[in-house]
């Protein structure tokens, strides 16, 4: 469950990423590179430390997951953009799904 989950949380992490630029060169929005960029690198990072520490790991993929989720449904929901609220939700709620089951069958 842990190389599936590494490889989702670093997938995760760069479309992050590739978001907030674009948040930033679409809309000029300082706040979307800043907040996708340390998002981004907060997923990547805890993709890297699920093999040697895994609650390190998946508590911190856990937290931005969370976190992100909590900016982005509300907004998609209030929206109904497909880009980048809905996306982002999905992916979110799919990492919180994600933490949980990878926790459970540790």
């Amino acid at each position: 469950m842990l190389g599936p989950a590494k490889i989702y949380f670093i997938i995760f992490g760069l479309l992050t990423i590739v978001g907030g630029v674009i948040g930033f060169v679409k809309a000029g929005s300082t706040a979307s590179i800043i907040a996708g960029s340390i998002s981004g690198i907060l997923l990547i990072v805890a993709a890297f430390l699920l093999p040697t520490n895994l609650a390190v790991g998946l508590g911190i993929a856990a937290v931005v997951s969370i976190l992100l989720a909590g900016r982005f449904i509300p907004a998609f929901m209030k929206t109904g953009q497909v880009m980048p609220a809905g996306l982002m939700s999905v992916l979110s709620v799919i990492g919180v799904i994600l933490a949980i089951v990878a926790w459970i069958k540790k």
